[in-house]
């Protein structure tokens, strides 16, 4: 299963209707929880999803609608005695707020600390997909997180009859990359399969437009992007150091991006009609204004 599972979409304050920031991408036996702020655990309960579930923790920065609810989380890692190992990436310039957020709680003896200090590849080793961090443009030191799933490749069953391969030769080949024919004709992997595309996730919050954007988002399956406010609000956008949703649907657009979220929305609108209008005057692909407790499918591969 690869889904998003929406927890909270409010920005720094928030509402009767929006919790704190809270997103949870399940991909497959792994679950990636990003910016866990004030509520998170509960609203964990809410959407029927539990702390064992949690692989890896990221933080884009440290104001307290993306960090607040890291505590709580870790608590509960400690509490329900999850068996695994559980990466937490953050900036690395904020290692003291982190070391405090961490320390008001019980030590969870699984938590591996991983500090974003550079753009690049953060080193998970036992991951089955690469994760980037790329720096962003806030008014503290900021970084998007990228999951990149390798590409595989898949076999077309035409090109095998027609060689004479079935059974347990298909799975030789798979593995060895070349299979010599009855014949002594050499098979390549390549002349029966094609590039399986690996999947693409992103995560853009609190930013202004800049190439980080950009690079995160470029050709993302789904890409899961602040939109704070709208363009009326843009001198307030760029003052924070925020996206509104047109800004955000161009990004979308321009990257090639299949499904668009958009969230960590202002107090200040209590209806987002405008945010899916603003946003549908420039991306015409699948567009979702989340809402709390949403859970969102990570497409089909293309």
């Amino acid at each position: 299963m690869r889904e998003l599972v929406v927890l909270g979409t409010a920005s720094q304050v928030p509402t009767r209707q929006r919790n704190h920031n809270g997103y949870l991408l399940r991909w497959d036996s792994e679950g990636l929880l990003f910016d866990p702020g004030e509520g998170t655990q509960r609203q964990m309960q809410f959407a029927g999803v539990s702390a064992t579930g949690i692989t890896r923790i990221c933080l884009t920065h440290f104001h307290g609608d993306h960090c607040l609810g890291l505590p709580g989380v870790l608590a509960r890692l400690n509490l329900d005695q999850v068996p695994h190992p559980v990466d937490v990436c953050y900036p690395g310039s904020g290692q003291e707020f982190f070391e405090r957020l961490r320390d008001v709680v019980p030590w969870f003896p699984g938590l591996r600390e991983r500090p974003v200090t550079a753009p690049g590849p953060i080193p998970l080793p036992d991951a089955p997909f690469r994760v980037e961090a790329v720096r962003l443009s806030h008014r503290i030191d900021t970084f998007g997180y990228r999951l990149v799933e390798p590409d595989g490749r898949r076999m077309l069953p035409e090109r095998l009859r027609a060689l004479g391969i079935s059974g347990p030769d298909v799975g030789r080949l798979q593995r060895e990359g070349t299979l010599r024919l009855p014949t002594g004709r050499v098979v390549e992997l390549a002349e029966v399969s094609t590039v399986r595309r690996g999947q693409r996730f992103a995560f853009v919050m609190d930013t202004r437009m800049c190439s980080g954007v950009e690079e995160l988002a470029h050709e993302a399956d789904m890409l899961v992007i602040e939109a704070t406010f709208l363009d009326a609000d843009a001198a307030l956008a760029r003052d924070y150091g925020h996206l509104t949703a047109a800004e955000a649907a161009r990004a979308a657009a321009a990257a090639g991006v299949r499904t668009l979220v958009l969230t960590h929305f202002s107090q200040r609108y209590g209806d987002l009609d405008g945010h899916r209008i603003e946003a549908s005057k420039y991306f015409d692909g699948e567009l979702v204004v989340a809402e709390d407790l949403q859970r969102v499918p990570v497409p089909t591969r293309r």
